[in-house]
Parts: C-alpha cells; sequence; structure tokens
C-alpha cells in the first residue's frame, strides 16, 4: 500500500510539472500572438514566464540574448549557483541562448540541479523563441520591400511629372534668357536698368540648371559615355574647393589608387556627382572638419568615398535624402535635388550608392561603378 501511494504521489507529481509546462508554452505562444508587441517587450515576457514551469520558481531567473543583446524581466545576477542554457538557432546560424538559473542551492537530486523534462522544455523555448523571431523579421522585410516599391512609384511618377515640368519650362526660359542678353546689349543702359538685366540673366541661368537637372533626375538626358580616369576627374572637382575649404578650416586628404582602371562613364555627369557629394560635405561642417576622398578598386567595380567629420543625419532624415525636393537646408538654399541627380547619374551608370551617418559623427558616401560595360538584355 505504502509503494502504491508512493506511486501515485509521484505520478501526482509528474502530471502537475506537465501542467506547468504546458502552461509556460501557451503562455509564450499567446504572448507571441500579439503583433502590435514589440520583439523586445515578447522576449522580456518570456522571461518572466520561464521560472514558473521550474522545479523552485521562487529561486530561478531566466534571461536571453540575441544579437549580442540581453533580455530580462528583472535584473538577472552577476552569481548563480546553477546555469541551463540552449542555442537560439535561426536559419542554421546561432544567434543567442535562452537561459534559466537558480540562484541558491538546493538538496541534491539524482538527475542533478534541473529535471530531464526541464532540459526538454528549455530546447522547446528555445525552438518557439526561434520561430518568433524568424515570424517577426520576415513580417518586418515584407515592410520593408512594400514600402521600397510604394518609394519607387512614388520616383517614377515624380520623375515623369519632372521631365514633364522640364520640357515645359525649357522654352520660356529660353526666351527670358535670350531677350535679357539682346537688352543687355542695348546702348546706353541707366546702371540700375544694367543691375536689373544682370539679375534676370542670372536667375535665368539659375533656373535653367534646376531645368537640366530635373532633366538628369528624370534620365531625359542620357550619359555620354568614354573612357574615363577617375581619379582625374576627383582631382578636378577638388580643385574647384581647396581655397574655399582652406579659409574655413576644412581640410582634404585624398587616398587615390593609382592603378586604377578607366571607365566607362559621361565625365560631365561624373563631375556632377563629386562636385555635389563635396558641396554636401562642406555645408555639414560649418566649424571646420576633414574630407577624405578615396578611389579603390574592389573586385569588378571601381569605388569611390567621400568620408565628412561634419553633423551627420539622423535615421529619419537619411531615409529621405534621395527624394526629390528634400532638403534640410533654408528656404532659397537649396533646391533638394543634389542628392537625387546623383543617385539618378550612378543609377544611370549602371553603379550603385551607400550612404552612412552618424549624427555628430559625419556622414560617408561609398559609390561603386562597374568596371566593364554591360551587356544589353
Amino acid at each position: 500500500m505504502k509503494a502504491c501511494a508512493n506511486l501515485n504521489e509521484q505520478t501526482k507529481l509528474n502530471l502537475l510539472e506537465r501542467v506547468k509546462e504546458l502552461s509556460c508554452l501557451y503562455r509564450i505562444a499567446h504572448l507571441a500572438a500579439n503583433a502590435g508587441t514589440a520583439l523586445g517587450k515578447v522576449l522580456e515576457g518570456i522571461t518572466g514566464i520561464l521560472p514558473s514551469a521550474w522545479l523552485y520558481p521562487d529561486i530561478a531567473c531566466a534571461r536571453i540574448v540575441l544579437d549580442g543583446h540581453s533580455r530580462s524581466a528583472k535584473e538577472y545576477p552577476k552569481r548563480v549557483r546553477h546555469r541551463q542554457r540552449t542555442p537560439i538557432v535561426i536559419r542554421n546560424k546561432r544567434r543567442g541562448y535562452v537561459e534559466i538559473s537558480y540562484v541558491e542551492e538546493k538538496p541534491e537530486r539524482d538527475e542533478g540541479p534541473f529535471l530531464n523534462e526541464e532540459r526538454a522544455l528549455l530546447d522547446a523555448v528555445a525552438n518557439e523563441i526561434a520561430v518568433i523571431i524568424m515570424r517577426r523579421e520576415a513580417e518586418q522585410e515584407k515592410l520593408n520591400l512594400e514600402e521600397q516599391l510604394r518609394h519607387a512609384d512614388r520616383l517614377a511618377t515624380i520623375g515623369q511629372l519632372a521631365a514633364g515640368v522640364a520640357h515645359e519650362l525649357n522654352e520660356p526660359l529660353n526666351h527670358i534668357l535670350g531677350f535679357a542678353q539682346l537688352i543687355k546689349k542695348s546702348p546706353g543702359l541707366p546702371d540700375q536698368v544694367q543691375a536689373d538685366v544682370d539679375k534676370i540673366v542670372n536667375s535665368s541661368f539659375h533656373a535653367r540648371e534646376i531645368v537640366r537637372k530635373l532633366l538628369v533626375f528624370s534620365r531625359q538626358v542620357s550619359p555620354q559615355k568614354t573612357k574615363v580616369d577617375l581619379n582625374y576627374i576627383v582631382k578636378n572637382a577638388i580643385g574647384l574647393f581647396e581655397s574655399k575649404c582652406a579659409s574655413d578650416g576644412i581640410e582634404f586628404q585624398c587616398v587615390l589608387q593609382p592603378d586604377l582602371p578607366k571607365i566607362d562613364a559621361d565625365p560631365s555627369q561624373l563631375h556632377q556627382v563629386f562636385v555635389n557629394l563635396i558641396v554636401n560635405a562642406i555645408q555639414a561642417m560649418s566649424k571646420g572638419g576633414k574630407i577624405t576622398i578615396s578611389t579603390l578598386k574592389d573586385q569588378a567595380k571601381a569605388c569611390l568615398l567621400v568620408e565628412d567629420t561634419g553633423a551627420g543625419m539622423g535615421k529619419n532624415v537619411l531615409q529621405k535624402i534621395f527624394t526629390p525636393f528634400f532638403t534640410t537646408k533654408d528656404i532659397g538654399t537649396g533646391t533638394g535635388l543634389g542628392l537625387p541627380v546623383v543617385h539618378g547619374i550612378v543609377t544611370a551608370h549602371g553603379g550603385s550608392i551607400k550612404v552612412a551617418s552618424k549624427v555628430g559623427k559625419g556622414t560617408k558616401c561609398r559609390i561603386e561603378l562597374p568596371l566593364k560595360k554591360r551587356r544589353s538584355p
């Protein structure tokens, strides 16, 4: 009878343990089902649920380490008596681990400080965490792709609008400029009239430059490609700003690869790209700083890097820098077409541009251009 009673008691204890395990998994699934809860909060919530499923919940604590960041519902102790850990593996890559520990010593059990069932439960929880993370990352990738598609649609629409506006403005601008230049040649003009006509001519040239940028952005102007020495164009562009930079306390550093192969490109368009990038770097360093320009060969690509030690940009601004007419400059000091035009030119050359920036640290632009001409499909 005593043996039977002991067996019944053990069965009861085992059932209670299974109920605790199932309850733990259910609560984790319920927590993860709320798509509105941030992943970090979900992970913290899991660490708060886990101890209740262990034999000694009062002295148990849990944490999840993912991509080097530790998450825990409460402060995780620096010293523990016993530790149990299972890796979190996502797409065959170890991204972290889930860990549960006892902070105090308990009487030794035949199978050690942790039950075999608890080890199996921790494995199941690690697998569930991996599924949660994969699902969240897949959802985020989908959102990012949708936003990229919407952005591409907006750019296409703006490009069509820009091309139409540019073509409509070209003719009246040419008339204004032509007649202003005729008036300027008239003899005996008063000084004030001469000054006003000069303003009309200069403003017309400025407007025509904006129209040209619109046409480049909308890809109405095809690159006229020849064999181009990238280093030569970089040196010419730098030469335009050396005196200004010297007076503004801005230092230039050039690291140009001497044996860089020539590329198929439009020299005037590439010159415009470098000038725009240098102007942006200068404007970001009102109190002086350093601009580092590098060229190098990376496999089948020629690379240009422009790095400054200026004010830098936050994430919200960085996401919009290639959006036409977006500018952080004061009204009248920028058109918001500089970087969109740069992006358009680089793309038209079959290349790519990447920009990284940190507020207070500066900005780094990397342009990659193909060394070999791509075959037409």
